[in-house]
């Protein structure tokens, strides 16, 4: 058993950029965040002994951690939005990185008024996921995620745009 706890463990620990970044994806405050991230956690313990190794763990863990952060979604309730700006230490770099962090604060506000399909697809996207792999992943055809995923991006876009963000 310590084996096996150890070898999840460390696959865990050289993926968890994954967890991490489906958390922010799906949720907008890093309470919930952390909580969402202790999910997909547990959820992947509990499911580890269904990973056979026909696929990388990458890709069998991103599969899991989507679908809990989509069961997550679901159970949330309503909210009204609510932001936080996290542009306190701005001032502290230069002026490259205080414009990327500020972009990025646009893409995460806009990134969590798509819905919980559309999220997973752009996260997809982000990590280089074929229209293939994606569709595969979501049960979709890759013509259907072809799609979607392009007018995912339209509506981001447009999202970032209506925030007053200029590309």
């Amino acid at each position: 058993m310590k084996g096996k706890e150890q070898e999840f463990l460390a696959r865990i620990q050289t993926h968890k950029g994954i967890l991490y970044k489906i958390a922010k994806m799906y949720m907008d405050n890093r309470d919930d965040q952390d909580d969402l991230f202790q999910e997909m956690i547990c959820q992947l313990w509990k499911s580890y002994d269904s990973f056979r190794g026909d696929s990388q763990f990458s890709t069998w863990m991103y599969r899991v951690a989507v679908n809990t952060a989509i069961a997550s979604f679901k159970k949330e309730k309503k909210k009204p939005d609510k932001f936080e700006i996290t542009t306190n230490n701005i001032g502290e770099h230069d002026e490259d990185s205080g414009l990327q962090e500020l972009q990025i604060d646009h893409f995460y506000k806009a990134l969590h008024k798509l819905d919980k399909i559309e999220k997973a697809l752009v996260f997809y996207h982000l990590e280089g996921y074929s229209h293939i792999e994606i569709g595969s992943n979501l049960g979709i055809s890759e013509g259907n995620a072809r799609v979607k995923l392009s007018r995912a991006k339209t509506k981001l876009k447009e999202i970032i745009q209506k925030q007053g963000y200029e590309f």
